[in-house]
């Protein structure tokens, strides 16, 4: 902020000894207007887009634009997509909230994602999903059956990989929509119990 302040007056001054005019005169000109213009513009675009905060109370009857289901009633696997037109889409597993990821189309969208939070597996808290580490394959079931399952660290996604017979341990941008309609088909899309969590 302070470098392009002083960026933006460093401009004023070039102009009015360029232009041999003094402040006040140079105030009054439309050279003056249009370089305010332009730098309030670039301070919004670089300070105006602030990262939406991932909400943790979901309203009771949202819904997950994926499969339906009520996602209130399944915190513990509460994923979520702020919107670049300012909503958030909740989901009640992560695969489902990156089938929504890849294709909003599909499922009545028409914005993109610029955010993604998801639930830690261990701590159930919401965490960077962009960040995380996700372990596919395991015995552990989410509400629609198998889930891609999130975690904050290496280490716990390594033993919980180890622990629960899971596949493969990966990066966000590792997972494919590929992989998500696997993940999806595979389950029948039926509902599960959820494990209790240790």
């Amino acid at each position: 902020m302070i470098y392009e302040m002083m960026h933006f007056l460093d401009v004023i001054q070039w102009q009015c000894q360029s232009k041999k005019i003094k402040w006040l005169e140079f105030m009054e000109t439309s050279m003056w207007k249009k370089l305010l213009v332009v730098f309030i513009g670039a301070l919004l675009g670089t300070y105006g887009s602030v990262s939406a905060a991932p909400i943790s109370e979901v309203p009771p009857k949202e819904r997950c634009p994926v499969c339906g289901m009520f996602v209130a009633k399944y915190k513990p696997w509460l994923a979520q997509l702020a919107m670049e037109d300012g909503t958030t889409k909740f989901f009640d597993g992560v695969k489902d909230m990156m089938a929504y990821y890849f294709e909003p189309e599909k499922y009545g969208g028409s914005s993109t994602p610029v955010e993604v939070y998801v639930t830690d597996y261990y701590s159930l808290k919401l965490i960077d999903g962009k960040k995380a580490l996700y372990v596919s394959g395991s015995d552990v079931l989410g509400p629609m059956g198998h889930e891609l399952i999130p975690f904050t660290t290496k280490d716990a996604a390594t033993t919980f990989k180890k622990d629960h017979k899971g596949k493969m341990v990966m990066k966000f941008d590792e997972i494919t929509l590929e992989m998500i309609n696997t993940l999806r088909s595979g389950s029948g899309h039926k509902m599960h119990m959820m494990k209790k969590k240790k």
